[in-house]
């Protein structure tokens, strides 16, 4: 399906629509992307080099990190995970995908606008949507992960939705212990917080990662900000 104008000029489109109708971008992202023929703007931003994006993160990524990929809604950063999670799987690599948000047949839709053939992937990636995910959830479930193996949460602020789990910041230390002591890839995607402006800097900053509740956020050995159809990869000091 060809698109009425390149991404950077249906985004415009998209914020003179934010502005001048006074509904949310991503509300207004997608409304560009029905009249493009897309259920979403996610779906129509794949057609992006998402998978070309995801190997190059994936390559700067070593076993025991913890990693987190921030961006505000509409600019990619589930599809990049999963492109990154497929990646590793295609890689022959063990990897899994934990969503809080996606059906199963969501991720099964996108990996296929991605480009990449669940079939191709059987045996090495898996893709889990129970409701029960939390840090230790992850954990038991990779329990018998070879080292190497890759994991993505989706995502971190949904991790502090229920009240039996343990609060946010012991789930995200459980979580860099459990990639550390077994050599596994664990990433987590996070929101970025609506104040962030990006008239005022191009990409957001760890400053932007939105937090219901305190997090150290030095415990993430890399971070990853998408806006724009761009990404930035900073691993830490």
């Amino acid at each position: 399906m060809k698109l009425s104008a390149p991404i950077h000029q249906l985004k415009r489109r998209a914020r003179l629509l934010h502005r001048r109708e006074q509904i949310p971008l991503h509300a207004a992202l997608d409304r560009v992307a029905a009249a493009e023929g897309f259920r979403s703007w996610s779906l129509l931003s794949a057609r992006q080099p998402v998978a070309s994006v995801a190997t190059a993160l994936y390559r700067q990524l070593e076993p025991g990190d913890l990693a987190l990929v921030a961006g505000r809604p509409g600019q990619g950063k589930t599809l990049v995970s999963l492109a990154l999670a497929a990646e590793a799987a295609r890689a022959g690599c063990r990897s899994a995908f934990f969503s809080l948000e996606y059906t199963p047949k969501d991720v099964v839709e996108r990996l296929r606008a991605l480009g990449f053939d669940k079939s191709e992937l059987e045996g090495f990636f898996d893709v889990d949507c129970s409701d029960a995910i939390s840090a230790d959830y992850v954990i038991a479930a990779l329990a018998t992960a070879p080292a190497g193996a890759l994991a993505v949460i989706d995502y971190l602020q949904l991790l502090d939705q229920r009240r039996d789990t343990p609060e946010l910041s012991r789930q995200v230390r459980d979580l860099k212990a459990f990639a550390r002591e077994r050599g596994l890839i664990v990433v987590l995607i996070s929101q970025v917080d609506r104040a962030y402006d990006p008239a005022a800097k191009p990409f957001p900053e760890i400053t932007d990662i939105r937090l219901p509740n305190p997090v150290d956020l030095a415990l993430f050995d890399g971070m990853c900000f998408l806006h724009g159809g761009e990404i930035r990869f900073q691993r830490a000091a």
